[in-house]
């Protein structure tokens, strides 16, 4: 008999052979994947790719997210944390910071001034837990085309986190994770990269019917389109197209080779973020042909990514998790023109509207601190010093906003906190009270929500986004699940798998 431990496989005379952990664990989070596009697209697939997932993985056709206004940070840290933001603190990919009301990233590093890192996540990754697990041993890798999601899905422990420089075109990474740059990605980097070839790159459809194959309703005919990157946005542009997953793929396999990632009999972790968004994060109905192409070229990537990993370490060895952000960017639709109920809500003159029915109940003083995308700040040091609780003030402002025009909901950071109503569980669940505002404001679908100070605009829609979890590879068998699921299962579901424990603050029961 032959004894074994993580990731390895065992067999007994006269016994079918254990299978044990995989030796490779595949975590592939897919910026803004849609079913409806993948399913629509599917007659421009390859057999190796989208169709081979869907056909020989186990799919969990509802998947959805356990709280709301998502985006591509908040979205990667619950996966890769198996809790909502409410636990793990990345409420999104920028947030305002209290002590000096600033925006800040979410991967500022609070300790140490112009690094990038994984620490404002508050509790353990799926990561963190195989490094615990194995003594160090495991390797942990994550690539993405941007910052936020290769730093994220790294989390505390890993051994590197990459992405593309939107000023170089070039890979990049933090001396949180490293002091110095792989010589294979310096390699990369001066060669094949972005950075490299950005004045070659034309970006024309992969294959003819991409390019006349439409799904969409249209007007008029739609001409194929050709793209070539210049000026300053060049490398922007790039992140956002189709191309972009080639180089993911292209460095996942390098990251195997030159790492021996999956080689021995340890279990290690590869966290992949490919780009399934409209070109330069427009309308789709500005670039309908090019989100095509995309899907496209990501079937294709993902073909290359399992055949060569398989063929590498073995069918048995690999295992490969699928799903979307969940959210998509939303269309600017003008609404008006066809008389359907809208408007635009504006935060800075709210919240000094506010402040003036404040100043005549209390008297004059800067009672709100700032807004910040739909959210209120309140000034705590003005109300301690006149004595005014913050569950008073939090009930007046909440009074006072439901009353103006294309307000739907008015929360307050106490409501959040201490209610148990399970109506605003996706509200909650979103929410973080480091992080967060005194005072969340949403409007009515259809509205738009306007920082003066920042230009910036977001719509408001309340429609549901359906998108797949595919898992595919060691000891799964095909199968399609319809009964919805949330993606804060996804962690257990590996940990259970790899024989490790779930993240710290997870308590979500694995998918089987």
């Amino acid at each position: 008999m032959v004894l074994t431990v993580l990731g390895f496989q065992a067999e007994a005379q006269g016994q079918e052979k254990i299978q044990y952990a995989p030796r490779l664990v595949v975590n592939i989070t897919i910026d803004q994947l849609r079913t409806d596009y993948l399913k629509a697209f599917e007659p421009l697939y390859g057999a190796d790719g989208f169709k081979r997932l869907l056909a020989q993985g186990m799919v969990y056709e509802n998947a959805s997210y356990p709280f709301s206004n998502i985006d591509r940070a908040s979205a990667i840290a619950s996966v890769i944390t198996g809790v909502s933001p409410y636990y793990h603190s990345i409420i999104g990919e920028r947030w305002l910071d209290k002590e000096s009301l600033r925006p800040m990233l979410c991967t500022d590093d609070t300790k140490q001034a112009g690094l990038d890192s994984p620490n404002q996540i508050m509790v353990s990754t799926l990561g963190d837990e195989l490094k615990v697990a194995t003594q160090g041993q495991s390797k942990i890798f994550a690539f993405a085309p941007q910052k936020d999601a290769a730093i994220l899905s790294a989390g505390h422990a890993a051994d590197g986190a990459f992405w593309l420089d939107t000023q170089t075109g070039q890979w990049k990474t933090s001396k949180y994770f490293l002091n110095e740059m792989p010589s294979w990605i310096l390699s990369v980097n001066e060669l094949r990269s972005p950075g490299a070839n950005i004045k070659k790159v034309v970006w024309e459809p992969v294959i003819e019917l991409s390019g006349t194959f439409n799904y969409y309703q249209h007007v008029g005919d739609q001409k194929p389109f050709r793209h070539i990157f210049k000026g300053e946005r060049k490398f922007i542009e790039y992140q956002a197209s189709g191309l972009v997953n080639a180089d993911i793929t292209e460095m996942a396999q390098q990251c195997v080779t030159n790492h021996g990632v999956g080689y021995d009999r340890v279990t290690d972790l590869l966290c992949l973020t490919y780009y399934a968004g409209t070109f330069d994060h427009k309308p789709v109905s500005e670039c309908q042909l090019e989100l095509q192409d995309t899907y496209v070229r990501l079937d294709q990537e993902l073909s290359k990514l399992i055949t060569s990993l398989e063929r590498i370490l073995g069918t048995d060895h690999v295992l490969f998790v699928v799903t979307s952000t969940g959210y998509c960017d939303e269309e600017r639709a003008d609404y008006a023109q066809y008389r359907i109920p809208t408007g635009t809500f504006y935060m800075d003159r709210t919240a000094n509207l506010l402040n003036m029915y404040f100043g005549a109940i209390w008297g004059q003083g800067r009672y709100v601190e700032t807004s910040f995308k739909n959210q209120i700040f309140l000034n705590h040091k003005l109300l301690e010093s006149k004595r005014i609780s913050l569950t008073d003030a939090g009930q007046r402002a909440q009074e006072f906003i439901s009353q103006l025009e294309g307000v739907r909901n008015v929360y307050t950071a106490l409501q959040l906190l201490s209610g148990n109503n399970p109506l605003v569980a996706q509200v909650r669940n979103g929410f973080n009270p480091e992080r967060n505002g005194d005072i969340m404001i949403e409007v009515s679908p259809g509205w738009q929500v306007a920082n003066e100070t920042t230009q910036e605009q977001q719509l408001s829609r309340a429609s549901y986004m359906q998108f797949p979890l595919i898992i595919y590879g060691t000891g799964i068998q095909a199968e399609k699940v319809k009964t919805p699921v949330t993606i804060d299962r996804i962690a257990p579901t590996i940990a259970k798998t790899i024989r490790i424990r779930a993240p710290n603050a997870c308590s979500s029961e694995p998918l089987y």
